[in-house]
């Protein structure tokens, strides 16, 4: 068993897309998909879905590690802001080598500020430097390192 994927629903999935290929240096994994008919209704519980979005690998797991799938749905249905106390996935975080040269990249790229960066001696791991922002989209995103 392995890990394979996290999908975000996205309004354009190729605005967001290019936000996490220049951001994290995330690869494109052909190919793009078209989706749509009776066997993606019967997986997803939708009528009549159509989707188009791309799998974009992601930085340090080579070309066969885990993906970020990115679709936009035909019809879109808008939901709150997530949280990270909401219940449900709240975000997905990145280790980095520069948290604040990712978040100069991040909100030159769209990217909006949601805390502030922390530092924090986790005892018998080392020094964590983190902090929440939003993508393009408002999907929260940590970054962070690690230093011993």
């Amino acid at each position: 068993m392995r890990y394979a994927h996290t999908n975000i629903a996205s309004r354009d999935w190729k605005k967001l897309s290019d936000f996490y290929i220049k951001v994290f240096c995330c690869t494109l994994k052909p190919p793009e998909r078209k989706l749509s008919g009776d066997w993606l209704d019967q997986a997803t519980g939708l009528s009549k879905a159509k989707l188009e979005g791309v799998h974009l690998l992601l930085p340090g797991h080579g070309n066969h590690g885990p993906t970020l799938e990115i679709f936009t749905y035909k019809d879109m249905n808008d939901s709150k802001p997530m949280m990270a106390n909401y219940t449900g996935f709240t975000h997905i975080a990145f280790e980095v080598d520069d948290v604040d040269q990712i978040l100069k990249e991040a909100l030159t790229n769209g990217g909006k500020l949601l805390g502030n960066v922390t530092e924090k001696k986790v005892e018998g791991v080392g020094l964590l430097k983190f902090l929440y922002f939003r993508d393009p989209e408002g999907n929260i995103v940590e970054i962070q390192s690690w230093k011993q």
